[in-house]
């Protein structure tokens, strides 16, 4: 099916097709987790045709199979809001290779085809420019879960609420430590999968510690009425895993991710071999954290 064949979002009478009526991927495996498991979910980043199209496709895949519940895939753009220098660099790599969202898909099937929930995380022009019924169409089909839309507020959403509310997409929206208890309310009642909840105002990065803002912040948005929050921004190892997990519905994992996969130089790893051995490492390290982070 190409991008622009519409014939999926229409009746036979040329009338849009109505609200797909099934639960939440996201929630039902956040959910599986912590009836089955008393664990909240580990949700891994990495963006996507970095260091290379192959590569990035094993690399999610390595996410799944050492201990990742649910895969962010991120669509690289030249002028992010959020990202931090590692995350940055990552994707400047990957448009300077030249990757196209079309190809995107790949990595969605390898998420799914391993068993894991995959996201899209995107900055909201990448979607808009692509057609945003043509995107979740495609995405659904691929096994696509839902999309974290960093710099879409719910008061602006209205295509894409509709829209996935068709396809049966999740939308994660994202709240931060200085939203107001309005705001939260706004992006909780909207949301589905999850809110996700910025441990610090900022750009992504690793950090040294973790403070009990985020838990604050999750405490405020479960009040506000959301069923599933989410912490990320700043997690770095498997201590801080641990401590988040706790008290998040899930532990958002992304920069030290990433890192696995640079040299010192701030290049792609040449030996594409050993960098995914690293990532599975440190993957299946933080693993172990979220795994006991409610013994």
């Amino acid at each position: 099916m190409t991008q622009h064949d519409q014939s999926t979002a229409a009746t036979p009478s040329g009338q849009p097709l109505g609200i797909k009526h099934q639960p939440s991927p996201t929630a039902a495996r956040i959910d599986e987790l912590k009836t089955q498991h008393n664990r909240p979910a580990f949700i891994g980043y990495l963006p996507f045709g970095f260091p290379d199209t192959a590569t990035s496709v094993d690399a999610v895949r390595t996410l799944v199979e050492n201990g990742c519940d649910i895969v962010e895939i991120g669509l690289p753009y030249s002028d992010p809001v959020m990202d931090g220098p590692v995350i940055q660099r990552a994707s400047q790599i990957a448009i300077e290779n030249g990757e196209r969202i079309a190809n995107v898909f790949q990595a969605v099937e390898a998420v799914a085809a391993a068993g894991g929930v995959p996201l899209i995380m995107s900055y909201w022009n990448l979607i808009f420019h692509y057609g945003v019924d043509a995107f979740a169409r495609d995405f659904a089909n691929a096994g696509g879960a839902g999309l974290i839309t960093p710099d879409l507020i719910p008061d602006e959403a209205g295509e894409w609420i509709e829209v996935s509310d068709r396809y049966g997409l999740d939308r994660v929206f994202m709240v931060s430590p200085d939203s107001t208890d309005k705001r939260l309310g706004i992006v909780s009642r909207n949301a589905r999968g999850f809110v996700y909840a910025a441990s610090r105002m900022g750009v992504t990065g690793e950090r040294d510690a973790i403070d009990v803002g985020p838990q604050t912040l999750v405490r405020r948005t479960r009040e506000a009425g959301a069923d599933h929050v989410c912490v990320g921004i700043g997690v770095s190892n498997a201590e801080q895993a641990q401590l988040v997990g706790s008290y998040a519905d899930g532990v958002i994992v992304g920069s030290a991710l990433v890192h696995t996969l640079l040299d010192g130089n701030g290049n792609a790893k040449a030996d594409r071999g050993a960098a995914l051995a690293d990532l599975a490492k440190t993957t299946a390290s933080i693993a172990e954290g979220v795994r006991t982070a409610r013994q």
